[in-house]
């Protein structure tokens, strides 16, 4: 019978920071492995976004690729063949290409 209470106090006297534990472990892990690489990705973006220059070649999210013409602060113009341009968003910029490829 003592055992039986014994074992019943030893239970109630937990500290409560050990049973939040494993939830302060299960953030740490989703910080470190989904909020800070997509940070890291998003701070990568910005900062090409905001050296883009007339001459780079680059894509948009919607898949059509080409050289830039004009920087605008918000928008962006492409030559996507001889005679076309495109005006985007800046944010419509998903990345650039490497030199040697053709728009």
């Amino acid at each position: 019978m003592n055992y039986l209470l014994m074992a019943q106090q030893q239970g109630q006297s937990q500290n409560p920071i050990v049973a939040f534990l494993p939830l302060v472990l299960l953030i740490v892990i989703f910080y470190f492995m989904l909020i800070r690489p997509q940070q890291k990705r998003a701070k990568q973006h910005r900062s090409m976004l905001s050296q883009l220059k007339a001459g780079d070649k680059v894509f948009t999210v919607g898949g059509i690729r080409g050289t830039v013409v004009a920087v605008d602060d918000s928008k962006i113009v492409l030559r996507v063949s001889d005679n076309t341009k495109i005006s985007f968003n800046k944010s419509a910029i998903a990345g650039m290409l490497p030199g040697n490829d053709e728009p």
